[in-house]
């Protein structure tokens, strides 16, 4: 399952690259359900939160507030990281923001994003707490 993973290099610049979710077993994951392709996925806090961006929403240069998984659930947005890669996602993408620690360079920290077309972006977050294993970064 691929997805687009936003990070900060050793100098401080962030990048995106595309990585892939892997780990699947098949196993039955409910009682009485047909075995499927479960990823063991992480554990401990998770917080979850829903976003509505405003069709013409900018959001200037920032880093995400915590290691987060991105799910667009309904209309498009575009992340720009500072190494200059833009990415349009929608409904059906998934994006992991990992930027913290980024440095400043030439005004521009972090990402930055906006909705694209004219219907808000809709997204679910899925924080994750400071002691939990981030994916690796894709290279």
């Amino acid at each position: 399952m691929p997805y687009w993973h936003v990070w900060c290099d050793d100098e401080g610049i962030s990048h995106q690259s595309q990585g892939v979710v892997s780990g699947f077993a098949m196993q039955v994951f409910s009682a009485g359900a047909a075995p499927l392709w479960v990823q063991p996925g992480q554990q401990g806090q998770l917080k979850i939160l829903f976003l509505q961006l405003p069709p013409g929403w900018q959001g200037d240069w920032h880093e995400n507030p915590a290691p987060q998984w991105i799910i667009p659930l309904q209309g498009c947005w575009a992340v720009e990281t500072m190494d200059g890669h833009t990415v349009e996602m929608g409904p059906g993408m998934l994006s992991f923001g990992g930027d913290q620690n980024t440095r400043s360079l030439n005004g521009r920290r972090g990402h930055r994003s906006w909705t694209v077309g004219d219907q808000a972006a809709v997204l679910m977050l899925v924080q994750l707490s400071a002691d939990m294993d981030q994916p690796a970064i894709p290279r």
